[in-house]
Formats: structure tokens, sequence, C-alpha cells
């Protein structure tokens, strides 16, 4: 028996997120099946990152358990030829026999795209959340100051949440436009479920003016989802990597 690793690119629009679920078609449904075909095991991957439904991913990382004589680092080609075009394999290799990508320290970087402009871009309305309001990008990075650090993230998670605690910490946030692309680039050591993109939702009200940025502050200590902005799309965010 080994442990095989992978690093795993996908476009989620086709997908009801990452996480297997009954009579839904998921990232990790798919690759399971296709695994499972190829070595005629029946393959469950463990996934270091569950995105939602709609949400993309350039480095999501996976491992799986096989006794299959195929070496760790051929199962990247092999598998690219089974998968659908819309999901991909990075690269694979054996590794550890008890690493486990959700329970060992890591940096996960999130990208959130805003396409700001009167009129909507075709080519882009699948891959950022479009914004006809002039977003004012300063006030927006004013808002992230308040976010870098150790904090309790409660204001900035779904209220369903399973999470055992709240308190996560984000390394670095940055805001940056090229024409009318706007990106919030955000890297923490780990997330709650839609956090980065309450944290979209709220610096974007931040950039239309309807929220001082130092507000930001007082909606951290209050705690309260109600406080924070919108869940804004899941289109526009991208898991870019993850660095263990």
């Amino acid at each position: 028996m080994k442990r095989v690793f992978m690093e795993i690119a996908y476009d989620g629009t086709a997908y009801c997120g990452f996480q297997i679920q009954n009579n839904a078609v998921t990232v990790e449904g798919v690759i399971n099946e296709k695994l499972s075909q190829m070595t005629g095991e029946d393959i469950r991957i463990i996934g270091a990152s569950r995105t939602d439904s709609g949400v993309h991913a350039k480095g999501n990382a996976a491992v799986f358990d096989t006794d299959s004589r195929i070496p760790g680092e051929k199962f990247a080609p092999a598998l690219n030829t089974r998968l659908p075009e819309d999901i991909r394999i990075i690269y694979s290799k054996e590794t550890e026999p008890d690493f486990h990508p959700r329970h060992c320290d890591c940096v996960k970087t999130y990208e959130y795209k805003i396409y700001n402009s009167p009129v909507p871009d075709p080519l882009l309305r699948l891959y950022s959340h479009f914004e006809y309001i002039p977003l004012d990008v300063e006030a927006m990075r004013e808002g992230t100051a308040y976010l870098v650090g150790e904090h309790d993230f409660k204001s900035f998670c779904s209220i369903d949440t399973s999470a055992k605690t709240t308190v996560r910490t984000i390394y670095s946030i940055e805001v940056s436009r090229e024409d009318n692309l706007i990106t919030i680039r955000i890297k923490g050591n780990g997330f709650l479920y839609n956090m980065v993109r309450i944290i979209a939702g709220t610096l974007m009200l931040c950039g239309k003016g309807r929220l001082a940025p130092e507000k930001i502050r007082e909606i951290l200590a209050s705690k309260d989802r109600e406080k924070a902005g919108p869940t804004a799309p899941a289109k526009g965010l991208t898991l870019v990597k993850i660095d263990y």
C-alpha cells in the first residue's frame, strides 16, 4: 500500500463543488471514478479544500491510498487522458503514508476577481463577478488592514459552519487593479465556510462607499454574520495554491 499526492486544477462551473455528494456531479466524484477504473480498486481521495459549487482551483491537493504498481508520478499523465477537459492533475508523487492534506500546517492562497465596468466581459463571465458600480480600490485596501492577523472570523463565515473554532490567521490581503479587473488575493492558514467570499463582499461595500473601512474592526468584534457584507458569487473565486 502506498499513498499518492496530487495537485489538482479545475474549472468549477459544471460541478456541485469538490466534495462528493449523493446525486450530484463533483470534482472528487469524477476523480474517484477514473482512479477506480485505472487501478481496479475502490479509490476514495482525501481533498485538502472542499471548494463550493462553482468555485475554481489552480492548485487544490488530494491524496489516495493504492496497492497499484503504477509509480506515483505516473498517475497524473495517465489520469489526465481519462478526465474531462475541465479537470487536470498538475502532478502526482508518492508521499508519506501518514500525510493528510487537511491535518498539517499549510498556507492557502485564494483570489477573488471582480470585473468592474459599465458592461460585462463575456469572456470573463465564468471566472469573475461583474460589478457595474465603480469601486474605490484604495478604500478596499484600507479595509484589508483590519483583517490581517489572527482573529475570530465568526462574522465572516456562514452561520451553519461546522468548524470547531472560528479563529483563523490571515497572513496577507492584496487588492490590485489592472484595467477593469480587480483581484483580491488572500493568504491564510485556513478559511471558514464562505469566508473568502464574505470578505470579498464586505470589501466591495467599502469600494462602493457604503461601508467605512474602519467599520470592519467593529464587524470582527461583533461576531455577528449579519453585520458583514453579502457572500460574493462563487464564480469569482479561485483556490490558487496550497503550500505545505
